[in-house]
């Protein structure tokens, strides 16, 4: 079964509510346009150090997820490290689910 953040994510992407890639994300980060970051469990320690760094920074949520091939696959692109959520409704929604 798919989890329900998964879907959801995908429904972000279709809706056009994302940006990735870690320059991107990172810019927006800086923007203060993002709601929130997700994060691959296998991203390399530079790439989360960076990340987690400037969110904190920002005072921007991160949450770090399943590997870099299901961020991929759940927004129908290639593997992804570091995803973006710019909207404030999905941003929250998947907040909730990933906290359960």
């Amino acid at each position: 079964m798919i989890e329900k953040w998964i879907s959801l994510l995908g429904l972000a992407a279709r809706a056009r509510k994302l940006v990735t890639g870690e320059e991107l994300v990172l810019k927006e980060v800086r923007r203060k346009t993002v709601k929130l970051v997700l994060l691959s469990s296998d991203a390399a320690e530079q790439t989360k150090k960076k990340v987690l760094d400037k969110c904190g920074h920002y005072n921007i949520p991160v949450r770090i997820t399943s590997d870099r091939a299901t961020l991929g696959q759940a927004i129908g692109k290639a593997e992804r490290v570091v995803i973006g959520v710019t909207d404030d409704g999905f941003a929250k929604k998947m907040t909730a689910l990933l906290d359960q």
